[in-house]
């Protein structure tokens, strides 16, 4: 998941450097949700 994150993150900073904000903007959200969905899980996985 955390791949993922970081993949939808390159594609933003890529899409920004060529123009296309619309683009960024969305590859960006799914990052940050991403690493959300990623660190509350690891967060669950340590306490059980």
């Amino acid at each position: 998941m955390l791949e993922l994150a970081l993949l939808f993150f390159v594609i933003a900073i890529i899409a920004g450097a060529l123009g296309a904000g619309g683009v960024a903007g969305m590859s960006m959200a799914v990052a940050k949700w991403l690493v959300l969905i990623f660190v509350v899980l690891a967060i669950v996985s340590l306490l059980l």
